[in-house]
């Protein structure tokens, strides 16, 4: 079978490839704005990659075209698949149809963490012996690519809450026949297709009733708007974590951690990752490994060797002693959480906040009045306001003299480059490619000189 991908260097269509071609198929796809690891990921694997959206791609005559998101009428391809009345799906139910079916789906969803969790279960099992497949959000650095797909009957699924399709505006996970479901936290987020935190929370609702009572749902505990999803209607034992009844993190001592399970301890989570976020996301991933078979035991044993996720806290270069990290932190309060856990690993050092508000929330202002307090714990912040609604230099303003604003990449770097001196951590966040800010850091840096 022959599939055309459109919007295919996102990360799910960019997964969708990955298994596709796996399974034999042969695949083509197109797209804009292409960018790394996704780009790169594609190119390893052989996979034609098309610039734009021209209609004569449809003279490729593949079977099928699958759709991603990023699609809306008016697309000019789209429109001639639509005239010419030529076969076409949505990325998640070509998944369901041609990957799922069949299999153990453990689906991890929730505003923020899912990447990381996701990634987390799918190393425990691959360390207890059980080669899951899998599709997720980003590049676990375990396995170095986004998606796999193996002979196991267990399938690891980032479940994501945004829209399927122009054609099919339900939530993607609703397409995941899940049987183990994570539900890390839920806040209100894709500003640009929900209008408030309640249909977020209906979605969810929906989800949750697609779930079998032989199953396994692992809820956040502390979550006040997972608590009202599940009191609509809930047939699938729950286990929560962060809370007493249920996993929690008990003992502190460097950035390790006890786990315990109602009460009684289980093991040592002994790691390098930083943040009580990441722990939670390790809570939820021991749950959800146990529903698959793997003791806790073993499981804790396998976080002591996760690598993390790429763009998730990741090192991109030491430079004249300052450290630039990526990471894909694009709502506050998951740039609050990842400045929290960069705190209490750097302790004193001076951390400098580049944030990029790209996100379609952040860039309708949905979210701006949160920002300032969300960066409060940075002892510098830069601001790229290019393509914003909002003026973020008002937006910043209770942030006084550590706070400036730039609308050009170039004159951005200068001034961070200009900044920065030895034994500073430079601390990107952004969920786009961000001009390629990291590798133009890094080099300006090596032309400072020592600080």
């Amino acid at each position: 079978m022959h599939l055309h991908i459109l919007g295919i260097c996102g990360t799910f269509m960019g997964g969708i490839a990955l298994l596709a071609r796996a399974a034999g198929h042969r695949v083509t796809g197109c797209d804009v704005n292409v960018y790394p690891p996704m780009s790169t990921q594609l190119a390893v694997q052989g996979i034609d990659l098309i610039e734009g959206w021209g209609a004569e791609q449809a003279a490729l005559k593949p079977d099928v075209f699958v759709v991603g998101n990023v699609v809306t009428r008016g697309n000019p391809l789209m429109e001639e698949i639509l005239d010419r009345g030529l076969p076409y799906i949505s990325g998640p139910q070509w998944l369901k149809e041609h990957v799922l079916a069949g299999r153990w789906v453990a689906a991890v969803a929730g505003t923020h963490g899912k990447t990381t969790t996701a990634s987390m279960l799918a190393w425990i099992l691959e360390h207890a012996g059980l080669s899951p497949g899998f599709l997720i959000g980003g590049v676990p650095e375990n396995f170095d690519v986004s998606a796999r797909l193996t002979e196991s009957r267990f399938f690891v699924v980032e479940a994501d809450e945004y829209d399927t399709a122009f054609f099919d505006k339900r939530s993607k996970f609703l397409h995941y026949p899940a049987r183990t479901a994570v539900l890390n936290n839920l806040e209100f987020d894709h500003a640009d297709i929900f209008p408030d935190l309640a249909a977020i929370e209906t979605q969810f609702h929906h989800f949750v009733r697609t779930l079998p009572k032989s199953g396994l749902i692992v809820a956040n505990g502390a979550d006040a708007a997972l608590g009202r999803v599940l009191a609509r209607g809930c047939y699938t034992p729950v286990e929560r974590i962060m809370a007493d009844d249920g996993w929690r993190a008990g003992e502190q001592r460097g950035e390790g951690f006890e786990v315990r399970w109602k009460g009684a301890a289980q093991g040592r989570v002994e790691w390098t990752l930083t943040g009580m976020h990441n722990q939670a996301n390790a809570l939820a991933a021991i749950s959800a490994a146990r529903h698959c078979g793997v003791a806790p035991a073993q499981a804790i044993a396998a976080l002591g060797a996760f690598e993390g996720v790429k763009r998730r806290m990741e090192t991109r270069g030491v430079v004249q002693g300052v450290t630039v990290y990526d990471d894909f932190a694009h709502h506050p309060t998951a740039i609050e959480t990842t400045l929290a856990g960069l705190r209490a690993k750097v302790d004193g050092a001076r951390i400098l906040a580049v944030v990029d508000p790209r996100s379609n929330t952040m860039k309708l202002g949905v979210m701006k009045d949160r920002l300032a307090t969300s960066l409060a714990g940075a002892d510098r912040v830069f601001c790229y306001s290019a393509g914003l609604q909002w003026d973020a230099g008002a937006v910043l303003a209770s942030l006084g003299a550590k706070a400036v604003v730039f609308d050009d990449i170039k004159r951005l770097v200068e001034a961070i480059a200009g900044d920065a001196r030895r034994g500073d951590h430079v601390l990107v966040m952004s969920n786009g490619g961000f001009g390629g800010i990291h590798d133009k850091l890094l080099a300006r840096l090596a032309k400072s000189g020592d600080r």
